[in-house]
């Protein structure tokens, strides 16, 4: 059997079969919805811990030592509450994929989160103050909590609306009390079950299920997420999957980002307490913005090195023509014009400089940050199209900054002697087709 033979009878359908999972659709599309959270809550973290220590000590003189506690309830209202928008996401993404009436799954999945937790806090002082919602548990402490959460009551509600296990009223009812008292028998089952896994957890194993699945997966799952192995395997998998024409940025974010944002707000964490972000105090090195500025900067398979290629070596018109079609989009981290237009997806000899750059970024980025070279990240987040160097240099100063100029360089030298050759045989037919 030919290497094609094999792509298209074995490994295509099996990546098109995981990628087309109804829960892995799911969970792409219902992490989503943190997105304006991350992002918003970000640029107020970003505001209360400016990087110029001389500015934030002219503010505190003017607004007085208090003047970032504002910015911090805007960040903790927003990036703290991740976990609770993205088990309503993902509930309500897995029923609207089914057909069926998505905000009531999103409800239950809200209900069932705060069921599975305790709902008291210990002061200071070890008093218990009850009636509140402990926020340790609503953002990236409990986004596995919340992906399991949400799954779960997604499938729930829509197989029993599938097998019209409902309350049914009669024809002429407003659609949205029909809708209601449709959703009465799932959201009982639903609820029932959560008060019995309360119950368990709290009795059985003295904890809550929430802090069960963050000692047992979440902490692990970090771990794992958080080492060399783990990010080649991530660095792989999102430019191997786009090169079969699969969004792999989408799939593999859908699948880490909870993940990698519970990365991002334990460093976080580290410095609300005081501390210094560094290794020795517990940084993790792979988060979501690490993903973002050293892994997809530019687009998946850091393209941009081919880009130059491009503009600057190309020999063919095609490739000079694209070049200048796919810088501006490339700057923004917009790669498709390249990466269909080369082409690189389903291109064999492509597919080699394709998944090596940004493996190579990745690794060198690891060892710089896990070395000090470079510092880790804290909680602040910046929209995907902002460009790099200038992304590096809002999160990290100067050194990440010189850090993503260093995997900038090297992806172009990556892709230098591929683009050669197709640029090479390119020339070489628009040369036949003159005579």
């Amino acid at each position: 059997m030919s290497m094609k033979e094999t792509l298209n009878e074995k490994i295509i359908p099996g990546v098109m079969k995981f990628v087309n999972l109804k829960p892995v659709a799911a969970l792409k599309d219902g992490i989503l919805f943190t997105l304006p959270l991350t992002l918003v809550g970000s640029v107020f973290l970003l505001l209360a811990q400016l990087p110029i220590p001389a500015l934030n000590e002219w503010i505190a003189s003017i607004f007085g030592a208090g003047w970032t506690e504002p910015l911090f309830q805007a960040y903790n209202s927003s990036f703290k509450m991740i976990a609770i928008v993205a088990t309503m996401g993902i509930a309500y993404s897995y029923a609207k994929n089914e057909e069926h009436e998505p905000l009531a799954a999103a409800v239950m999945a809200f209900v069932s989160f705060i069921l599975t937790q305790n709902l008291f806090i210990k002061s200071a002082a070890g008093e218990i103050v009850t009636g509140v919602i402990p926020m340790t548990w609503t953002g990236g402490e409990g986004m596995v909590s919340a992906i399991i959460i949400g799954l779960l009551v997604g499938i729930t509600y829509s197989w029993f609306l599938e097998r019209k296990i409902t309350i049914k009223m009669p024809a002429g009812v407003p659609q949205g009390v029909a809708n209601s008292f449709a959703a009465l028998i799932p959201a009982a089952v639903i609820i029932l079950f959560s008060t019995f896994v309360f119950g368990f957890f709290k009795y059985v194993l003295n904890t809550t299920f929430i802090e069960f699945i963050y000692k047992t997966i979440q902490t692990p799952l970090q771990g794992m997420s958080d080492s060399l192995p783990g990010v080649i395997v991530i660095a792989f998998l999102i430019p191997f999957l786009w090169w079969f024409g699969v969004h792999g940025t989408t799939i593999v974010g859908g699948v880490t980002q909870g993940i990698l944002l519970s990365n991002t707000a334990s460093n976080q964490a580290i410095l609300d307490s005081g501390r210094e972000l560094t290794i020795a105090n517990g940084a993790r090195i792979v988060t979501q913005q690490f993903l973002e500025q050293f892994i997809n900067t530019t687009g998946a398979g850091i393209t941009i090195g081919l880009v130059i290629c491009m503009l600057f070596f190309a020999k063919s018109q095609q490739s000079k023509q694209l070049g200048r079609l796919a810088i501006g989009p490339g700057m923004f981290n917009i790669n498709e014009p390249v990466t269909f237009g080369t082409p690189i997806v389903m291109n064999p000899f492509m597919a080699i400089p394709f998944i090596l750059a940004p493996v190579v970024s990745a690794i060198l980025a690891y060892f710089a940050i896990a070395t000090g070279l470079v510092p880790p990240f804290s909680g602040v987040l910046v929209p995907w199209t902002t460009p790099p160097v200038v992304a590096g240099f809002i999160l990290g100063g100067w050194r990440t900054a010189a850090m993503q100029l260093v995997s900038l360089a090297v992806s172009f030298f990556i892709y230098f002697p591929f683009f050669k050759k197709v640029d090479a045989m390119n020339y070489k037919n628009e040369q036949d087709a003159l005579k």
